[in-house]
């Protein structure tokens, strides 16, 4: 049970609601071994013609009154145990989910959003399972089985139960070797589940690319393909299950073969009466019943410890961007930011994506940064942000080092607006609050109108309630931007940073968003990324990057006089902008 200690606080916590469920259980199990001896006087009665119409009567009370109490009684451990177990799953899902919300953002880089989500969903019922169900046929095949032979030996005849029981041994034992089988068959179902749910996701994520590029025939075949080894692993299971079930049941039938011949001849020789027999042939189809279930006992077992393992894996996994017990938490922020030599590469990469990067950026002031593709000016955000740590050098904030700030704090100060622009399948007037606790009608249409969207939003039917679908598949690339940078004033940072964030609207919008901006970058730190010059000419000061190190700085005039890649990055735009004009 190794496999479990990380619910071990759980089941403390919860300890009393188990006992209670186990003892109804008992009682129910202990109300099942009445009818047999109920059985045993009215047989032996009507055997003797003592059976009478009233003696008749009372019998079928007792029956009923046994039925009354094992209804009440497995009513209660349904709820204590059940219920237990689906707070477990409650209480599991919610871990996991914190859990994987406090990852660093490498870790996704690791792992196959399917896999994840296949932990969320079948590992967690799995365990659920387990925890629930499981226990209570292990508490039932244990308890029974003990009491059965219990009765068995001491009611009716110690020989016929050790004969009865012979093929026992041979049960358990198959049941063992299976048991091994069943936990790596299980194993693997749940990981081809997994790429099966990864191969689902990225298609219906990317389905516009998919059907921009004719590329269903393919895409079809590719998930055949990871169905078919999901469905040769079921089979393979199903082959497990299908060798293993008649095997106990032809093991369990064996038992009652003995004791019909051996029993039925101690009967014809009058060594056990009638009644003897008819209550040990009911206890032995307890006891079959209760061992038959330990092969489903240990399915459920082997398939729950397989998925905790899964999911033990990922608690165990520590963030590698975190507090420490001596993060500050930033008060009154002024937002004078200093880059000194950062150098970093990204995990797996032989190569620095940023090679001693220094600048100062004092507060209230905006910094432009250009350069050509893959030149690492995202990268410089993302670690201000602490969205990945710097291999040498140092950030900081108003003379703190970022790594001595806590995390909350640091980005809570600050108002990113990413590139890629996500949303979330919730109402507009959501998204835009979405970084805030609080926030009024009058705010959101405020930073609306800021990033010259509000228009737009007018237009739709249900307005600022209108729902955008999956990742804002329902709007265009450039009301997502905008949506984005509403998002991130409304927060009223001291920090605003703009990571290529206009790349999707035409440059009349631009230049209105830009003029708005204005008005509330007087009193921030800025940091504008950018393609296009137009962007972050205004800026008090502008870098430009290339293979990852700072080769220009400057304002935008000097950096024009200086005539260097900024200077043929705007003549090459402006050129570009006369031929399309």
């Amino acid at each position: 049970m190794d496999s479990f200690k990380t619910l071990k606080p759980f089941f403390i916590e919860h300890k009393w609601t188990y006992v209670l469920g186990i003892l109804c259980l008992l009682v129910v199990d202990l109300l099942q071994l009445l009818i047999p001896e109920v059985l045993r006087s009215v047989t032996n009665n009507l055997e003797r013609n003592l059976l009478t119409f009233d003696g008749l009567l009372i019998y079928a009370f007792y029956i009923l009154l046994i039925g009354l109490g094992l209804a009440v009684f497995r009513f209660f451990w349904r709820i204590l145990i059940l219920g237990a177990s689906r707070k477990l799953e409650y209480h599991l899902r919610n871990k996991l989910f914190l859990h994987l919300l406090n990852m660093s953002t490498t870790y996704y880089n690791r792992h196959k959003t399917g896999d994840l989500m296949a932990h969320v969903t079948n590992d967690i019922h799995a365990v659920r399972m387990a925890c629930g169900p499981g226990i209570v046929a292990m508490t039932d095949a244990i308890f029974l089985n003990i009491a059965v032979i219990v009765m068995m030996s001491f009611t009716t005849d110690l020989r016929l139960t050790a004969l009865a029981l012979l093929p026992m041994p041979l049960l358990i034992f198959s049941m063992t070797k299976f048991g091994k089988l069943i936990h790596i068959g299980f194993k693997e179902v749940q990981e081809s589940f997994a790429d099966v749910t990864d191969k689902v996701q990225e298609n219906i994520s990317g389905i516009r690319v998919v059907k921009s590029f004719a590329q269903e025939e393919s895409e079809i075949k590719g998930f055949e393909e990871k169905n078919e080894m999901l469905f040769q692993k079921n089979m393979r299971l199903a082959k497990i299950f299908g060798t293993f079930h008649p095997l106990v049941q032809f093991l369990s039938a064996l038992s009652f073969v003995i004791t019909i011949g051996y029993g039925g001849t101690l009967v014809i020789y009058g060594t056990i009466s009638l009644g003897d027999f008819v209550a040990f042939t009911t206890y032995l189809a307890l006891l079959v019943s209760s061992i038959s279930v330990i092969g489903w006992v240990i399915n459920v077992m082997q398939r729950g410890m397989a998925s905790m393992d899964r999911i033990d894996i990922i608690l165990k996994e520590q963030p590698e961007i975190k507090d420490t017990p001596y993060s500050k938490n930033l008060i009154d922020i002024k937002g004078d930011i200093i880059f000194n030599g950062v150098s970093f590469k990204h995990p797996k990469s032989s190569e620095y994506a940023l090679k001693d990067i220094s600048f100062h950026l004092p507060s209230g002031q905006s910094l432009g940064i250009i350069g050509r593709t893959g030149s690492g000016k995202t990268t410089i955000p993302h670690l201000l942000l602490r969205i990945y740590n710097t291999i040498e050098g140092s950030i900081s904030i108003d003379d703190t080092s970022i790594e001595e700030i806590q995390l909350k704090s640091l980005r809570e100060n600050i108002g990113f607006v990413d590139q890629d622009s996500i949303l979330f399948s919730t109402t507009i007037k959501d998204n835009i609050g979405f970084g805030v606790d609080t926030y009024t009608m009058e705010e959101v249409e405020k930073f609306s109108r800021i990033a010259d969207i509000h228009e737009n939003i007018m237009d739709f039917p249900n307005k600022y309630e209108t729902t955008v679908g999956e990742r804002g598949i329902t709007l265009s690339g450039g009301q997502k931007q905008r949506i984005s940078i509403a998002r991130a004033l409304i927060k009223n940072p001291k920090i605003l940073i703009l990571d290529d964030c206009l790349s999707a609207v035409d440059t009349n919008t631009e230049e209105k968003i830009l003029y708005e901006l204005k008005k509330e970058m007087k009193h921030k730190t800025t940091i504008i990324v950018a393609h296009r010059v137009s962007t972050i000419k205004n800026c008090d000061k502008i870098i430009v990057l290339d293979h990852g190190t700072i080769i220009e700085e400057g304002t935008h005039q000097e950096l024009l006089d200086f005539n260097g890649l900024y200077a043929d990055i705007y003549e090459k735009q402006l050129l570009e902008e006369k031929i399309y004009n």
